[in-house]
């Protein structure tokens, strides 16, 4: 009834500003019935013409700025970032000190891939207001993306110092310093004691909303710690998507069908370890009875990898500028069957284009190794995917999931063949020319202090070998240099890969006898690549997900006794490999990766799987 009664009074005012267009009192009154219906963009167009004639009069230019700002903010909360940054941009321009305004437009160019931009709108925000704590963790992940990661920490810090109870700022502190190999810390808190920090407010806290990704990398976390951080984040990151879902109001067909429309959703179809793992097995897809779709956002780096894709999908949408309304209409205008998401809680994640249920089935794969969780939809716990794929060495308790489990001989699909640079010199890669070769080629994070140390006693009792390990950052490699040296190892039997093409980092694998996996994140696609160039990967196998994935694909490879169960086995067995050659030598014999890199069969067995759950569910 109010509605009806501001709507009736803002036609009586246009009305006689139709007569007398030069009425401040009409303009000034459309202005606000327009800011009471929520309609912003005709309330800014009322101030504006009222800021003209007023000139530098502040109520004026207040009331214009409001309706800006609730613009901006309309714009960004329903995906329209072009339109919330030019909202910001422009209140600026009439209020230059006000530090809400720079960050807010911050946010937006964040999201329009304008880092820079970014970075710069947040240092303005401090500069204009240094006491609040979202600006500066804010600044701190765009500082990370640059990868001035030392600086992105300092921003954590000073964010929690602002507001200890910022606990994603928390997480992204603890990931960091994971990146860097900061395990002890400048002010003796101890990474160890962030983590249980952590942890006791994923169990505690249901509000606190702490990256899964990050969480699944922190030692000491078990998978029902992990279930629980995916429902938390899903809770406090896509509820107010829960009304969209019910306006939008997707309705599917569930009968029985000869032909399945699959759909793949993915920031990463581009020059990214994705492309390695999926593209054969999209071009092996039975073109006959499956029909693919990819919903690409991320960006399109115009790579043979990024054509080939586009090539390999029946379809090819990239969806990168359309707010997760549109997205969601086109794939439920594609009538799609089955949508995959082969990002989950990864950077540039769009799981919310999941949660509005533009399918009537949804598949958690590849991208995150967990759970994503459930949502609360009214009074009752759902799940957020209907279904994640695994295996069985991966996912021996489907109670770890929110999902219903589908098992795969793998879980992990894999392009039979990987692009190989020119083989080179070993000493080219400044490994000495008779030493034995340790490599692990994982991302700094995954390295933990317990893993670490256990690396440095096989050195110390291996006296002509090296490890070789990837050079993430500078700050890891300084660090972990420091922890050999505190361990009685010279460390310059650390030697540091650095950052190449993939097909000249595939090739070196060629110059390392053995490699180490890392605990509780194990190698992933590194260790395919590892196993492709037929380089042995020695794991130790734990309870979570991502802790068990280097064992799934060694079970593949037929190499269960690289498998080991608790660290000291892994020392051992590391030392065996290294110091009886004849032993090694009988490894990488036996070793064959024939059905780990079969993409033709992959396609069968997901298939079949494909075709199973749609039987299920088809009336």
């Amino acid at each position: 009834m109010q509605n009806i009664e501001t709507e009736t009074a803002l036609k009586h005012y246009q009305q006689a500003l139709l007569h007398n267009p030069k009425d401040l009192d009409a303009q000034i009154m459309c202005g606000n019935l327009c800011i009471e219906l929520g309609r912003f963009e005709e309330a800014a167009g009322y101030f504006r013409r009222i800021v003209r004639l007023l000139k530098n009069n502040m109520s004026a230019i207040n009331a214009l700025c409001f309706a800006l700002q609730s613009l901006g903010n309309l714009a960004h909360q329903n995906g329209y970032f072009i339109q919330a940054e030019a909202s910001f941009a422009e209140a600026i321009t009439y209020l230059p000190n006000n530090a809400i305004f720079w960050y807010n437009l911050g946010n937006a160019q964040r999201e329009l891939g304008q880092i820079q931009k970014a970075a710069a709108s947040f240092k303005q925000s401090i500069k204009l207001d240094p006491n609040d704590a979202d600006v500066h963790n804010n600044l701190g992940n765009i500082l990370r993306e640059l990868g001035q990661l030392d600086k992105a920490i300092l921003c954590y810090e000073t964010a929690l110092q602002l507001n200890p109870n910022l606990h994603h700022a928390l997480a992204h502190l603890v990931h960091q310093r994971q990146h860097i190999c900061d395990w002890v810390g400048n002010q003796s808190i101890t990474l160890e004691k962030q983590i249980k920090q952590l942890c006791d407010l994923v169990n505690t806290k249901s509000s606190a909303q702490v990256s899964p990704f990050a969480f699944v990398a922190m030692p000491n976390t078990t998978m029902l710690e992990q279930k629980k951080c995916a429902s938390n984040y899903a809770n406090t990151a896509f509820s107010h998507l829960l009304d969209l879902r019910k306006k939008l109001n997707f309705q599917h067909k569930k009968t029985a069908k000869t032909k399945l429309k699959i759909g793949y959703l993915s920031a990463d179809f581009r020059l990214h370890p994705l492309a390695f793992l999926i593209t054969e097995l999209i071009e092996n897809h039975d073109k006959t009875q499956f029909e693919t779709f990819a919903y690409s956002y991320g960006a399109n780096d115009k790579t043979l990898a990024r054509k080939r894709l586009e090539k390999a999908f029946d379809h090819f949408n990239d969806i990168t500028l359309m707010n997760d309304a549109n997205a969601a209409t086109k794939i439920a205008q594609d009538n799609i069957d089955i949508l995959v998401d082969l990002t989950g809680y990864t950077q540039n994640s769009r799981t919310g284009l999941v949660v509005l249920k533009p399918a009537p089935i949804s598949v958690n794969w590849l991208g995150f190794p967990g759970s994503m969780g459930e949502i609360k939809d009214e009074l009752a716990g759902k799940p957020l995917f209907d279904y994640i794929i695994a295996d069985k060495t991966i996912a021996p308790n489907t109670a770890d999931f929110s999902e219903k489990v589908l098992y795969l001989p793998c879980y992990q699909p894999n392009n039979s063949q990987r692009p190989i640079g020119e083989s080179s010199a070993k000493t080219s890669h400044h490994l000495p020319e008779n030493a034995f070769v340790f490599c692990c080629f994982n991302q700094s994070f995954k390295i933990t202090a317990e893993v670490f140390a256990v690396w440095m006693r096989i050195l110390k009792q291996t006296p002509n070998s090296v490890l070789w390990l990837l050079d993430c950052n500078q700050w890891a490699s300084t660090n972990l240099q420091m922890a050999a040296k505190n361990a009685g190892v010279d460390n310059n039997r650390l030697i540091f890969a650095p950052r190449t093409s993939i097909e000249n980092h595939i090739a070196r694998h060629a110059h390392a006898d053995l490699f180490l996996d890392t605990l509780p994140y194990n190698a992933h696609t590194t260790a395919s690549d590892a196993l492709f160039m037929c380089l042995p990967v020695l794991t130790c196998i734990g309870d979570t997900f991502a802790s068990r994935v280097a064992a799934s694909l060694l079970e593949r490879a037929n190499l269960p006794e690289l498998i080991m169960h608790s660290l000291h086995e892994y020392e051992q067995k590391a030392l065996e490999l290294a110091q009886n050659a004849e032993k090694l030598t009988l490894i990488k014999q036996k070793l064959d990766v024939s059905q780990l890199f079969d993409a033709a069969q992959f396609a069968c067995d997901l298939e079949q799987q494909y075709r199973h759950i749609w039987k299920q569910q088809a009336i």
